[in-house]
């Protein structure tokens, strides 16, 4: 079975470098990716990168967002546009899954409307509880959209090609995803693991939901590391200047 595995980068964002990196000083501009999943089941689209709004000086949306962050991204580079030029259909997504509901993995969910929306129980309850102080605006995620809530692992389509794999620490929902391709396993680790650092080191960024299981869920992804899986890290910009991007496929 052949599974395709395709990377999106939609746009970037400015931010303290602390946010990545408890300790460091100044910003660091980071890219926002999503993912394509190509099953002969149905296509899974990861993450959904940044809300259309960001685009455009929308003082209402981004004035939901901390003001340290600063929003690099165009028209071009949201999802319709990167699907267009890749030479794929957004309306051929069956699945999609969030990683977690902050504004940056969720704020495109809109663009797939009919497509429900694959999120960890725990991750949708704290999404709504928790609201703006902490990354979560809820235009990006309150759709319309029906929720698949799981708790734990999910396998998408029965064959271990495809599996939500639970990473929490960073929110307390947090999930990754495990992609099998002919070339070897693909981790999409999104916000569990920021940067190469993170992993190498065991190094936190300042914020996060619960430290001892942000340092557990590294510790599962330097496992699966061991055992031959790339890990795609969610932000490094060093790491994601060199990931080929749609219509290439990554794996």
């Amino acid at each position: 079975m052949t599974v395709a595995l395709y990377a999106f980068t939609c746009g970037h964002l400015t931010m303290p470098f602390k946010s990545f990196l408890e300790g460091e000083e100044g910003t660091l501009k980071v890219p926002v990716p999503a993912y394509l999943v190509v099953h002969e089941k149905g296509s899974v689209l990861f993450d959904t990168g940044l809300n259309p709004h960001a685009v455009h000086e929308d003082a209402r949306y981004r004035g939901q967002v901390h003001k340290s962050h600063e929003f690099h991204v165009t028209q071009h580079e949201l999802l319709p546009a990167r699907f267009e030029d890749a030479g794929l259909d957004i309306s051929t997504v069956t699945h999609l899954v969030n990683s977690h509901l902050h504004f940056d993995h969720a704020g495109g969910n809109q663009l797939a409307p009919d497509v429900p929306v694959i999120v960890q129980k725990r991750e949708l309850e704290h999404a709504r509880e928790a609201g703006l102080p902490f990354g979560y605006v809820a235009e990006d995620f309150e759709t319309g959209q029906s929720f698949n809530t799981i708790t734990g692992e999910l396998d998408l389509f029965g064959d271990g090609s495809v599996v939500c794999l639970p990473t929490p620490g960073h929110t307390p929902g947090h999930q990754s995803l495990k992609v099998a391709t002919d070339i070897g396993q693909f981790v999409l680790a999104g916000d569990a693991c920021y940067l190469r650092r993170s992993l190498d080191n065991l190094h936190l960024p300042r914020f996060r939901h619960d430290e001892e299981a942000m340092l557990a869920s590294l510790r599962t992804l330097r496992d699966l590391q061991q055992r031959g899986a790339t890990i795609m890290y969610g932000h490094d910009p060093d790491f994601w200047k060199d990931i080929p991007q749609a219509p290439t496929r990554l794996g």
